[in-house]
């Protein structure tokens, strides 16, 4: 009989492509703000090879303080979200929108 994957793995499997991380990310962002794009944080986090811990040690953090960080009553400061960011091989842009007058 094969070994089953949890279904935790199979849901999370798509966030291993970078390309697929940075839509993931940029939408949950759009879509829920900070507290959601946190928790699609972690989702990657834990998606990748190591999980959060692996990740953690490439970004050059604490593995107990990403977790509580990225948890959902977390507060994670700006530059551990840019250094996550960067141990994911994420980058952030911005654009200028322009305002709607009505």
């Amino acid at each position: 009989m094969s070994k089953s994957t949890p279904f935790e793995g199979h849901k999370l499997s798509f966030l291993q492509d970078p390309e697929q991380v940075a839509l993931y990310l940029e939408e949950s962002y759009a879509d829920g703000g900070e507290e959601l794009f946190q928790l699609a944080l972690r989702d990657v986090a834990k998606a990748q090879d190591g999980g959060v811990k692996g990740v953690a040690a490439a970004a050059g953090l604490n593995r107990e303080n990403l977790y509580r960080a990225l948890s959902k009553g977390g507060n994670p400061q700006s530059k551990t979200i840019q250094k996550v960011l960067g141990a994911l091989g994420i980058e952030v842009q911005m654009h200028f929108v322009p305002k709607v007058t009505a």
